[in-house]
C-alpha cells in the first residue's frame, strides 16, 4: 500500500519529466505534415485530417466496440503470456536441467513466424477470439520466458550466500534480494511482449476475424480510406503508450529505486 501511494504521490513529477518525449513527438508530427504537403491526402493524410477523423470515429459506439474487443483479445493473450512465462522462466532459471531443456522449444516458438501461427490457429480453432488469443500467447510468451530465465539464471552466487548465511525465509530471499535484479530483467521483456501482443492481436484480426480494429483496419484498406486507417493506428500506438509510459513505467522507477 504505501509503494502504491509513493508511486501516485511521485506521478505528476513524472509527468512534468516527460518533457522530451512529447517534443520528440510533436517533431514526428511535423515531419508527417511535411510529407503529406509532399504526397498529399491520399497516400498521406495531413495531421489535422487524421485527428479530426479519429474524433469522429471516437463518437461512434461502433469504433468504441471494436476498440474493446481488441483490448479484451490483446490483455487476455498478453496476460496469459505474462502468468505462465514469468513463472515457468523463474522456474527453470533455478534448475539448471529445466533451462537446457526449454532451450530448444523456445527456439521453435522465437523462430516459427506469426504468420504460420495464425494460419495453424484457424484450422484449429476457427475464425473467432480463440485463434487471436493462441496467436498473442504464442508470439509473446518466449519473450517473457527468457527475460524471466535470464534474471534468475544471472544473480550473483555472493549474494545467494549472503542471504543463506543470515538464515533468511525464502519470501525473504526472494522479494527483498532476488526480486530486484530479476525485476529489472522481467520487466524489459515484459514491455517488448506488450509491444509484440499489440503488433500480433491487429494482424491475426486482420486476417482471421471479422471484429475488432484489425477487421476495420482490413475494411480501412479495401476502401482506400487512408485517413481512418492512419487514425487506427493512432489509436493502436496510443493504447500501447499509454499502458507502457503512464501504467508500466511508474512502477518500474518505483521497484528500480535501488539502482540509484
Amino acid at each position: 500500500m504505501n509503494s502504491l501511494l509513493k508511486i501516485l504521490k511521485d506521478f505528476p513529477a513524472y509527468l512534468w519529466s516527460g518533457w522530451g518525449a512529447i517534443a520528440s513527438i510533436l517533431l514526428f508530427i511535423a515531419f508527417w505534415d511535411a510529407g503529406n504537403q509532399i504526397y498529399g491526402d491520399l497516400v498521406l493524410p495531413s495531421p489535422l485530417e487524421t485527428f479530426k477523423t479519429l474524433m469522429s470515429m471516437l463518437q461512434d459506439e461502433s469504433v468504441i466496440t471494436e476498440i474493446k474487443v481488441t483490448l479484451y483479445r490483446a490483455s487476455m493473450g498478453f496476460g496469459i503470456s505474462l502468468l505462465f512465462g514469468s513463472a515457468l522462466g523463474l522456474i527453470a532459471g533455478f534448475f539448471a536441467t529445466a533451462s537446457m531443456m526449454s532451450r530448444p522449444i523456445v527456439t521453435i516458438l522465437v523462430g516459427m513466424p506469426p504468420i504460420a501461427w495464425i494460419v495453424l490457429a484457424m484450422i484449429w480453432f476457427g475464425m473467432g477470439d480463440e485463434t487471436v488469443i493462441f496467436t498473442v500467447v504464442v508470439a509473446s510468451f518466449p519473450i517473457i520466458f527468457v527475460g524471466a530465465l535470464q534474471g534468475t539464471r544471472t544473480l550473483d552466487g555472493d549474494l545467494k550466500e549472503m542471504a543463506d548465511s543470515f538464515g533468511l525465509p525464502w519470501h525473504m530471499k526472494f522479494f527483498d534480494v532476488y526480486f530486484p535484479h530479476i525485476f529489472s530483467y522481467v520487466f524489459p521483456a515484459w514491455v517488448s511482449g506488450l509491444g509484440m501482443a499489440w503488433k500480433i492481436v491487429i494482424m491475426a484480426e486482420l486476417l482471421a476475424t471479422s471484429d475488432g480494429m484489425g477487421a476495420s483496419l482490413a475494411v480501412a484498406r479495401s476502401q482506400l480510406d487512408t485517413p481512418t486507417a492512419l487514425a487506427l493506428v493512432v489509436i493502436m500506438i496510443g493504447s500501447l503508450m499509454f499502458i507502457e509510459y503512464i501504467i508500466l513505467e511508474p512502477i518500474k522507477r518505483e521497484v528500480e529505486l535501488w539502482r540509484s
